[in-house]
């Protein structure tokens, strides 16, 4: 079991703190990591929240020194700026995009560039930018543990909400594609259990990912399909497409579904008019 703040020794080095905001899309709450031994990086702080600043403050005393942020939505990085202004940390992520959906107070010191290696004290992270759930999406990988941190990109339990039109799925599966080529063992999620096999678990998101693929273009086209007696719109599609997922959670499949109908139709192989989809013929 999961409990908010109290810190969890995941590997040397390696300390884990869930915030307390536990919910349908956060699972347990925001997985915030303590890495290093005597200078320490904080990745993903998480929620603008007094409570849980003081957990990580009472944790890393006032040894903190980086601040890294996966992502920019606001239950990963909206309680950086207070913490950097509370330690003096250096801002370490890519800017938020102009989506509406995102943390706009978060004002990073450092781009990471993509492969870079970040060394931070004792710690060295490789900064890997894996658009997809969104476009400013950057894992890091603990070599020294073989440790991947891989904020929504990959979840446990669920696989991630694609958020168009910032997110993009054909960018998700490329940046599943990407990881794949690096050495890891274990994946440390933004919310949920670390993963073992971490290898095993990207091939069974894409399987996952692409099955749901293909059931949207049988409901759109097939044989018994919504597109074989009427006039298929998104929200007639997500029922059907996501019939085996809990009703409360349609509105975030939805969003999941457009994804995979803009992959669909940019590659040509749907076509859409005045919200209506089709199945290209021919």
């Amino acid at each position: 079991m999961m409990i908010p703040g109290r810190p969890i020794s995941l590997a040397p080095g390696v300390r884990r703190i869930v915030a307390g905001n536990p919910g349908l899309m956060t699972g347990s709450g925001t997985n915030t990591y303590l890495l290093g031994a005597r200078e320490l990086a904080v990745l993903d702080p998480g929620p603008d929240d007094a409570g849980h600043m003081q957990n990580i403050l009472a944790a890393a005393g006032r040894s903190i020194r980086w601040i890294i942020v996966t992502h920019t939505h606001r239950d990963h990085s909206p309680l950086a700026a207070a913490l950097a202004r509370e330690t003096g940390a250096r801002l370490i992520g890519l800017p938020p995009p102009s989506d509406g959906r995102q943390d706009e107070g978060f004002r990073p010191d450092e781009l990471p560039g993509d492969g870079q290696t970040l060394i931070l004290g004792d710690i060295a992270l490789i900064a890997i930018h894996t658009p997809g759930h969104a476009s400013n999406c950057v894992c890091y990988l603990l070599e020294a543990e073989r440790l991947l941190f891989t904020g929504d990109h990959v979840l446990g339990g669920v696989s991630p909400v694609i958020l168009p039109p910032d997110g993009e799925m054909a960018a998700y599966m490329n940046s599943l594609d990407k990881l794949a080529a690096y050495d890891f063992e274990r994946i440390a999620p933004g919310h949920g259990e670390v993963m073992e096999h971490g290898k095993q678990v990207l091939k069974m998101l894409r399987a996952h990912r692409m099955a749901r693929e293909d059931k949207v273009l049988r409901c759109l086209g097939g044989e018994g399909g919504i597109g074989a007696a009427g006039a298929p719109t998104i929200d007639s599609l997500t029922p059907a497409v996501y019939d085996d997922v809990a009703v409360e959670r349609h509105p975030w499949a939805k969003l999941t579904l457009e994804a995979h109908l803009i992959k669909l139709l940019r590659e040509g192989r749907v076509t859409e008019h005045n919200g209506v989809w089709r199945v290209r013929r021919g």
